[in-house]
């Protein structure tokens, strides 16, 4: 009985140097650090969320004054700047895009923003099927960083605004691009414009 005791207490003190050692958090505890990244950003910036009902009863738009987000499908929070001037996005247009990423996780700007490097923009290609939209970038730093994927909650933005829009997104890893996804990394984006052809 001794040595099964001891035995016992052999194995589950190399349990617990196991533990100390291996600091990889599970795919849970990633997701619960994504949340209060997020919630800690909303607070931050003193931002009010909308719900989905209420930004639809005052006609589609965010309060600039209050800071209004509104809480889009999938975790995306949105607030329009300007709600652009012309045409509405289209099956098969090229969207040029002049954005800001700025890691939420990490609190700084990335090298991927092109929004203050003169004469360069990102481009995509958007295609909706259904009422499932996707985009393919062809050109640009998001291409060069993460591939070709547009991130899915960039295109929901795209369903309230038209050409020359100007948002502001929250986006969570699952609405993110390849990187954001694989390693659980939210964004804040200030998409400058929407250039729809």
């Amino acid at each position: 009985m001794k040595k099964l005791t001891l035995l016992f207490v052999t194995l589950l003190c190399l349990g617990f140097m196991f533990q100390a050692c291996d600091d990889t958090k599970t795919y849970a505890e990633q997701l619960e650090d994504e949340d209060n990244a997020i919630k800690d950003f909303i607070s931050k910036n003193n931002i009010k969320v909308l719900s989905l009902a209420d930004f639809e009863a005052k006609g589609n738009t965010t309060d600039l004054k209050t800071n209004e987000y509104v809480a889009l499908s999938g975790g995306v929070y949105m607030q329009i700047v300007d709600k652009g001037t012309g045409d509405s996005i289209k099956n098969n247009d090229i969207v040029l895009v002049r954005f800001m990423e700025y890691d939420i996780m990490s609190q700084d700007t990335t090298s991927v923003s092109n929004y203050d490097v003169d004469g360069w923009v990102d481009e995509f290609r958007y295609s909706l099927s259904g009422t499932t939209a996707s985009g393919l970038f062809t050109y640009g730093s998001m291409l060069t960083a993460y591939g070709t994927a547009v991130p899915s909650g960039w295109l929901l933005a795209l369903k309230y605004v038209t050409d020359y829009a100007h948002v502001k997104l929250i986006v969570p890893s699952k609405m993110g691009h390849d990187s954001s996804l694989r390693y659980v990394y939210p964004y804040f984006y200030d998409i400058r414009r929407f250039q729809i052809y």
